[in-house]
C-alpha cells in the first residue's frame, strides 16, 4: 500500500484511534487499581512514555509496556501526581468559596485563583510529558514545566485550548470518557509538547554553537600577561557558558 495514498493515511488514523482507546482504557484501569489517589500519577506518567515512543514511530506491545512503566515509575509518578491533587483541590475549594461572594473582594479574589488555575493548568500539561523525555529531579520537573510555561505562551496557550476542547467534548458526549476522554487528551498533548521541546532543543544546541564559536575567536585573539607574547596558552582566559537548559 503506498504511503501516500488514501488508504494507507485511512488505515493510520483508525490505527490511531484504537491506540488512543486502548491507553485510555488502560490509564483507567490501572488508575482505579492504585486507588485513584495512588494510580493517577503512575498512570498518566506511563502513558506518555508510550505516547513519546508512539509519535517517534517506536511500536511496542501497548499493555506490557504500560504495565512495566507504571510499576517502574510507581514512586516517582506519584511523587509527581500527589502534589498536583492537592493543588487541584485546594484551588478548587478556595475557587469556591470566593466565588460564592457578592462583595468586591471575594470576585478578585475569585479571579486570582482562576489565574492561578490558569497557570497550574499550563504547568501541568507540560509536567508529565517533560517526565517522559527528561531526567530530572522532581523539584525540577515542577520548576522547569512551570518556567516553560510561562516561557512559551504560545505553545501554552495550545495546550489549555486543547485541554478545554477535550473537557467540553467529554462533558457534551458522556459516552466518550470511557473509550477517548483521557486517551485523546494524553496523545494530542504529547504529541504537541514532544514537538515543542525538540524545537526548544534545538534552539538550544544552536544557541551553544553560537556561544562556543564566539567563544573559540576570542581566545584565539587574546593574549595573557602571565605568558610571551604572541603564544598565549589561553589556560587563563574566562569560559564560555556550556550550560543548557530547558529554556
Amino acid at each position: 500500500m503506498p504511503s501516500g495514498g488514501l488508504g494507507f493515511r485511512a488505515y493510520t488514523f483508525f490505527d490511531t484511534l484504537l491506540w488512543i482507546a486502548c491507553l485510555n482504557i488502560f490509564w483507567l484501569t490501572f488508575t482505579l487499581l492504585g486507588g485513584v489517589v495512588l494510580g493517577i500519577g503512575p498512570s498518566t506518567a506511563a502513558a506518555h512514555i508510550l505516547v513519546r515512543d508512539r509519535v517517534r514511530g517506536n511500536a511496542a506491545p501497548l499493555l506490557k509496556r504500560f504495565a512495566r512503566e507504571y510499576f517502574k515509575n510507581f514512586l516517582k509518578g506519584n511523587l509527581l501526581g500527589v502534589p498536583v491533587l492537592l493543588v487541584a483541590v485546594a484551588l478548587f475549594l478556595n475557587w469556591s468559596y470566593f466565588s460564592a461572594g457578592w462583595d468586591l473582594g471575594s470576585q478578585v479574589a475569585s479571579m486570582a485563583v482562576l489565574l492561578l488555575v490558569l497557570f497550574a493548568a499550563g504547568a501541568l500539561c507540560h509536567l508529565f510529558p517533560m517526565f517522559a523525555r527528561y531526567e530530572l529531579t522532581i523539584p525540577q520537573y515542577f520548576l522547569m514545566s512551570s518556567r516553560f510555561a510561562m516561557r512559551h505562551l504560545a505553545g501554552t496557550a495550545i495546550l489549555l485550548f486543547m485541554t478545554a476542547a477535550a473537557a467540553f467534548a467529554c462533558r457534551q458526549v458522556s459516552g466518550l470518557i470511557p473509550f477517548f476522554g483521557v486517551g485523546a487528551w494524553l496523545y494530542v498533548t504529547g504529541w504537541l509538547c514532544d514537538r515543542f521541546f525538540t524545537a526548544n532543543d534545538d534552539a538550544v544546541a544552536q544557541g551553544s554553537a553560537a556561544a562556543d564559536g564566539a567563544a573559540g575567536r576570542f581566545r584565539s585573539s587574546v593574549t595573557c600577561d602571565r605568558c610571551p607574547a604572541g603564544s598565549c596558552c589561553h589556560r587563563h582566559a574566562v569560559p564560555a557558558n556550556k550550560e543548557a537548559s530547558l529554556a
